[in-house]
């Protein structure tokens, strides 16, 4: 196996004084970002001076001990503290290096990370970064899981829909259902019913571009809250239909769910 850095250093990449970014998180998780080529955007938000170096290699966690190479970024500066409704935080100012597209997206690394820092100094942990695998093409969303494996956020569905993913399009466009849109901050639920035109995905595809999709109830939420809200939002599929079923069957069963799940008491389903 080889080191990472050997395979940088191959590319003509010269990392002097340089941090390595383990990057993770839930509620705007880093691969999501990535995904939707917004990544450098999503690692230049930092909470604190946590870029005080020359270049930072970005990593995303994949699960246990495996990592996606997601660029060496070079440091040109950093704005002053911020504060906001996001609370303190701190804007660098990237320039993602040339040279390593071959890598970026592709090379998988293992890296035993047994501590919570993030934040590390290349110079003391470099050489443990060993690349088991280089995909043969640029890691990307996946195929479509099945209907009972869908779970999705709100950024990953713009993703799906913008790209056209095939086998999500092609998935979603033949079956009407019953859908569930969950708010992660808070747990309050949404439940709505797709049906006629081209099924699940024609509905998911005005909430990947509005946000609401024209829901009353969501629309006022984001009103309230400001239209970035939704990205809190998961989708999920409770019950799938053929697509030429009755009207009414979808609209029936969309009310036993409301039922079940009480999203009229406790969620945002007014009706």
């Amino acid at each position: 196996m080889i080191k990472l850095l050997d395979l940088i250093s191959m590319a003509g990449v010269a990392l002097e004084k340089y941090k390595i970014h383990c990057a993770t998180g839930v509620i705007k998780p880093p691969l999501e970002a990535f995904f939707d080529g917004k990544f450098k955007e999503w690692q230049e938000f930092q909470r604190n001076r946590n870029f005080q170096c020359d270049q930072i290699v970005s990593l995303i966690h994949l699960g246990r001990n495996k990592w996606l190479f997601a660029g060496v970024f070079l440091v040109e500066g950093v704005s002053g503290e911020h504060n906001d409704k996001r609370g303190r935080y701190f804007l660098y100012k990237t320039t993602e290096m040339h040279g390593l597209e071959h890598l970026v997206g592709r090379a998988i690394v293992k890296f035993e990370k047994k501590f919570r820092a993030s934040y590390l100094k290349g110079a003391k942990y470099g050489d443990e970064l060993v690349v088991t695998e280089i995909r043969d093409q640029k890691m990307s969303v996946g195929d479509f899981p099945g209907y009972n494996g869908v779970l999705i956020s709100y950024s990953l569905l713009k993703t799906i829909v913008r790209e056209e993913i095939p086998s999500w399009r092609s998935a979603l466009k033949i079956v009407s259902g019953i859908y569930i849109i969950t708010d992660r901050k808070t747990g309050r639920v949404y439940v709505g019913s797709a049906y006629g035109g081209d099924g699940i995905w024609q509905r998911w595809a005005a909430y990947a571009n509005t946000g609401h999709g024209g829901n009353k109830e969501i629309k006022a939420l984001l009103k309230k809250m400001g239209a970035s809200y939704a990205r809190n939002f998961q989708f999920s599929i409770l019950e799938v239909t053929d697509l030429n079923a009755n009207e009414n069957h979808a609209i029936s069963r969309e009310m036993h769910w409301k039922k079940v799940l009480m999203s009229r008491e406790f969620g945002y389903n007014k009706n």
